[in-house]
């Protein structure tokens, strides 16, 4: 890993010009598809064990599933319900190891109160399971940062979450898992790869499979795919392909044609919303020991979240089929129904569609069992090679991504000699490095730069100890030290560092996952966003006619967005969703012959290079 002037983790326009011209020259050791957590996982994997390796995505890094999920960083308690003990033990070695060593700036402890409705029994059976989660995650923690669980009685519980209905609570059980901002968190992970020699390129679509021959067992040796910042076309060489396409799994299996493996992946939507944190009464900080608690909620065919997220509480989720457009899964007025429905069950005080600032879908890749019910598909992940040359990584949880990326690259490492095991079990990202130095220095870092603390404590935990880089941008030019119209938890510095180091490329990348501007404010971004296409035409050269476009672009979402959730099922809502193109250029698909606007090419956009993982 390099620092400073010779960082290498810097995704850089210059970087990508430079990744793009010499990728077409190499034959990397490892090629992997998709940039959403498990992709990135994978390419963090190959290229810290020393080979050579390439990363192509669709879209923007995470623009799938992985910017869309709960935000948690957890074991799954339901599945203990499931008896799916390798499982959940999985998920808690993972959930240690993120919280004290990969990412400890980016995933923290967060409290859950998990209320009863039965003194006696529930008590009982859901003590036992807690405690169980417990013992099962204890055997990872060193020096317990995740603390144990307590059992809490009815006035306890009103203490700690006023706004809950005494009628619907008997007493609580408050116990630990860990939240993560998903979107950040994967684009730390696609730095780090760069920073060890992966080339990453985004809005690069995979269009079809290189093979050495004719026939359905005729190797993988590479990808052809297209650029879409230009439309240019490029190949790819490698000696083993990794395809982490959550998904959009099947469409790899339709490019291998007969020798498409029986791997199946079901979608599953989940639906989020984003209230403001005065919408319902979590009760002070203190109650909860400084931080506040989070409610978890049994519902007829899952659970429900309640999650505090900054100054905003993030209610999901749905877990419905769905069958649909996979680039922009909508949401519709039945899905934000039903959460409201279900939450305001337990609230004294109603939470009304009104005070919604923002919604977020996304879809989980399941791996496909005997039952229809997407609450019972498998999170367990495969990994299979239908032919040499080729491994497919699909299923799991985003907690787990870690463990599906190294399985996938120790299949594709299976034939190069040489190749050591895994390091990413220990290995800090981007930001992490020297956390311990930093966490706690937000008001001498503030002191020193002239900012409030506040804005500070926000960015220590955005970038953790790259924090010091958007300080410097803020020192050097006093604008960047400005909140963002509309958008007052945000520096206009985050914007610039966005595109010089985070690999940012249009207006939506940094409203919707290099902030969140997108789902936090009521105006969902719309607000903010001619500032910052002004702050990113700087740094990327756009014209006055390219950058109206961009923000007329973000405009035509938002509100398509706002559409569908006033319709009143999925096929309408995905129809009005559909009504707004995205806002990469269209290219040239190989296999249609025909120019097409992005989502109507072979490979959908966010397809093979999309973001797996939950």
């Amino acid at each position: 890993m390099h620092s400073g002037t010779t960082d290498r983790t810097l995704l850089s326009p210059a970087r990508r010009r430079a990744d793009r011209a010499r990728l077409p020259d190499e034959v990397v050791d490892v090629l992997v598809i998709g940039g959403g957590v498990t992709g990135a996982g994978a390419a963090l994997d190959a290229a810290s064990r020393g080979l050579t390796v390439a990363l192509l995505e669709a879209r923007d890094f995470a623009a799938g599933t992985s910017s869309r999920s709960s935000k948690l960083i957890h074991g799954g308690l339901r599945y203990l319900e499931q008896l799916a003990f390798p499982l959940v033990h999985e998920a808690l070695h993972e959930r240690a190891r993120l919280v004290q060593t990969i990412a400890p700036h980016l995933v923290q402890p967060l409290p859950f109160l998990l209320p009863l409705t039965s003194p006696v029994w529930q008590r009982a059976y859901f003590g036992a399971g807690v405690a169980l989660y417990d013992v099962l995650g204890a055997a990872f923690t060193r020096d317990r940062p995740i603390p144990r669980h307590r059992h809490l009685s009815r006035t306890a519980t009103l203490e700690a979450f006023p706004g809950l209905r005494r009628d619907a609570v008997r007493g609580a059980i408050r116990y630990w898992d860990a939240q993560v901002d998903d979107a950040r968190h994967t684009l730390a992970v696609v730095r780090t790869a760069a920073g060890y020699g992966a080339r990453v390129l985004s809005s690069a679509r995979v269009t079809g499979l290189l093979r050495d021959g004719e026939g359905p067992d005729a190797a993988v040796v590479g990808v052809h795919a297209a650029d879409l910042t230009d439309g240019s076309s490029f190949t790819v060489r490698a000696r083993s392909v990794v395809a982490a396409t959550g998904v959009w799994s099947d469409d790899i299996g339709t490019m291998l044609g007969d020798a498409a493996p029986d791997l199946r992946v079901r979608a599953s939507k989940g639906v989020h919303l984003v209230v403001p944190r005065s919408a319902i009464d979590g009760g002070s900080l203190a109650a909860a020991g400084g931080t506040q608690d989070g409610l978890i909620l049994r519902t007829p065919t899952s659970v429900l979240f309640v999650i505090p997220w900054g100054e905003q509480w993030i209610v999901g989720t749905t877990d419905t089929p769905w069958k649909l457009d996979r680039d922009h899964p909508a949401a519709s007025s039945a899905d934000i129904g039903y959460l409201l429905d279900q939450v305001n069950r337990v609230l004294v005080r109603p939470v009304n569609a009104d005070q919604i600032l923002g919604v977020y879908a996304g879809l989980r890749p399941l791996l496909a069992g005997e039952s229809d019910e997407t609450s019972r598909l498998s999170r367990e992940h495969a990994v299979v090679t239908p032919v040499p040359g080729l491994v497919l990584v699909a299923g799991g949880k985003y907690t787990t991504y870690r463990v599906m990326a190294e399985d996938a690259v120790d299949a594709a490492a299976a034939g190069l000699p040489g190749v050591p095991a895994s390091r990413t079990a220990h290995l800090p990202l981007v930001g992490a490095h020297r956390w311990s130095e930093v966490r706690d220095r937000a008001g001498a870092l503030a002191a020193g730069a002239g900012l409030p603390e506040a804005a500070v404590e926000r960015l220590l935990h955005r970038h953790g100890d790259r924090t010091p880089d958007l300080l410097a941008l803020a020192a050097d030019d006093a604008e960047l030290a400005q909140p963002l119209p509309g958008a007052p938890d945000y520096l206009a510095a985050e914007v610039v560092h966005a595109v010089t180091a985070e690999g940012a490329l249009h207006l939506d990348d940094v409203l919707t996952r290099r902030t969140r501007i997108s789902i936090e404010t009521a105006h969902r971004g719309v607000d903010t966003a001619p500032r910052v296409a002004a702050l990113m035409a700087r740094e990327l050269g756009w014209d006055e006619e390219r950058t109206a476009r961009e923000v007329a672009h973000y405009t035509a979402r938002v509100e398509a967005e706002r559409e569908s959730q006033r319709m009143p099922d999925d096929r309408t809502a995905d129809a009005a969703r559909l009504g707004a193109a995205d806002v990469r250029a269209g290219v040239t698909s190989p296999r249609r012959g025909k120019a097409a606007h992005e989502g109507d090419l072979a490979v959908p956009a966010g397809g093979p290079g999309a973001g797996p993982g939950r």
